[in-house]
């Protein structure tokens, strides 16, 4: 059997390029999976089937914060949930948007109280459940079984889900019928060309295997678009979400043990063990972590100057 095309760009096969680990409580120290990558665009795929991963969407680092954190928290979800209006603001008011993979359905009630007829899908149970506590209601359902009528949508939203889609080419040509003519598409992914997945590789914070199935480039998610019926218009590097976040945690990656750590000790999903890595790990995070925080956001912003950001959002048209 041949070599696979790669699915961004289509243009060269993809090769082994090296092992992933995965970070996961569920997985992490037991599981490690092939990256492919695409010699033309960088682009990446993690080899192998992640059905039986599923329940990572159900809770763990997936989980939403609790107690304190989810207070400690709570500030910088809002700010970085409307960063993402700014997006979506040039839409009329009325204008029909779908979010794809829409988790606990915070972005569609922005957008409804923006004035947007917004509705979401998202295959997982407990973000849909999560979504109705919130007064929005949110299809628990994937991009393959979606009913959605014909050129009904103004705009599609794809916030940090492509890269969970297998094949994603296929869900965008079949977006590309949901949208009318002209219609808009803003797909938010992280950037393996970015400064931090160089800094991080294997414990590169926004690599996630096996839940993500695709590692874009920019050039690969632009290539990608393109031979899906859509024209590009911007490529964004300087994101209040995820980058400065992504940064930090990777640049704290390298120091600690346990993949992750601060992260997950916030999402309190690092097991009941408390023995003396444990201890090492929350040490070194306690200390460095405000000292690389500031570092962090100055080499996440000089990064996304440099068009090096840890994850792109591209505006999109439907193309015809």
């Amino acid at each position: 059997m041949g070599a696979r095309p790669c699915p961004a760009c289509g243009r060269s096969a993809l090769a082994f390029w090296r092992e992933a680990t995965a970070s996961d409580p569920q997985l992490a120290g037991r599981a490690r999976f092939a990256l492919e990558r695409c010699s033309a665009c960088g682009s990446a795929v993690t080899v192998g089937d992640a059905a039986d991963h599923a329940a990572m969407y159900e809770g763990g680092t997936y989980a939403p914060a609790r107690g304190l954190a989810r207070g400690l928290l709570a500030p910088l979800r809002s700010l970085a949930e409307r960063d993402r209006m700014r997006f979506i603001g040039g839409l009329a008011p009325g204008s029909r948007v779908l979010e794809v993979g829409a988790g606990d359905g915070k972005l569609v009630a922005l957008m409804r109280h923006a004035g947007l007829d917004a509705r979401g899908i998202d295959p997982s149970p407990a973000a849909c459940a999560a979504a109705r506590e919130h007064g929005v209601e949110v299809a628990n359902v994937g991009v393959a079984d979606a009913a959605i009528e014909p050129a009904t949508q103004d705009a599609v939203v794809l916030w940090h889900a492509l890269e969970h889609i297998d094949d994603p080419a296929a869900a965008l040509g079949r977006i590309r019928g949901w949208l009318r003519p002209g219609g808009a598409l803003v797909v938010a992914v992280p950037n393996l060309a970015s400064a931090q997945a160089r800094i991080g590789g294997d414990r590169w914070f926004h690599q996630d295997v096996p839940r993500h199935r695709i590692h874009l480039t920019a050039a690969g998610a632009a290539a990608l678009l393109e031979r899906t019926g859509y024209r590009a218009e911007s490529v964004r590097h300087l994101l209040i979400e995820q980058n400065p976040l992504g940064m930090w945690q990777t640049l704290l990656n390298r120091l600690t043990g346990e993949r992750d750590f601060a992260f997950r000790l916030l999402k309190r999903d690092l097991g009941s063990t408390r023995g003396a890595a444990y201890r090492r790990d929350l040490a070194v995070t306690a200390v460095a972590g405000p000292l690389l925080a500031p570092v962090a956001l100055v080499a996440e912003l000089v990064a996304g100057l440099a068009r090096r950001g840890g994850s792109i959002v591209i505006e999109a048209r439907a193309a015809g």
